[in-house]
């Protein structure tokens, strides 16, 4: 095995329980889970966000984004809008509801993350944020930014 195999396990793993513990909390009190909190978070981030802008952002097919936004529809935090220019497209905003449920949920997530991360000493935590920063700017400038 190369060295770098055994890191890309522990970084596969160390994001997916950091993910499913973020999750969790959020939906016990929130009642959305962490990707439902990601997809608020970018359609209230971007200006006049389309489905497409979520897709490039997660490098996760048209289809999972738009069944996704259909469940945020449904849920009462979001709405489809014709686009004032292309009517063939929409632009998603976000409910009074979606709003509110957004910024109830920021600070369980940093909570959470604190929590979690609390046992890495600031400046390591800061140099693992900077290398990956690094990585997925590289990452995300090739091929691999975007999903098949």
């Amino acid at each position: 095995m190369s060295h770098i195999t055994p890191i890309f396990i522990d970084l596969v793993r160390v994001e997916t329980r950091l993910y499913n513990a973020v999750s969790a909390r959020l939906r016990a009190e929130q009642g959305l889970g962490l990707g439902q909190f990601e997809f608020l978070e970018i359609i209230d981030r971007v200006p006049g966000c389309r489905v497409l802008d979520i897709v490039g952002e997660l490098a996760i097919t048209v289809g999972a984004v738009s069944k996704a936004v259909d469940r945020l529809v449904a849920a009462g935090w979001c709405l489809r809008v014709a686009h004032p220019q292309d009517r063939r497209s929409s632009v998603l905003r976000l409910t009074s509801a979606g709003e509110e449920r957004l910024s109830a949920s920021r600070p369980i997530v940093e909570s959470e993350l604190s929590a979690l991360t609390g046992s890495v000493p600031p400046d390591d935590l800061a140099r693992i944020g900077s290398t990956l920063a690094g990585l997925r700017a590289t990452l995300e400038a090739g091929p691999h930014g975007r999903a098949e």
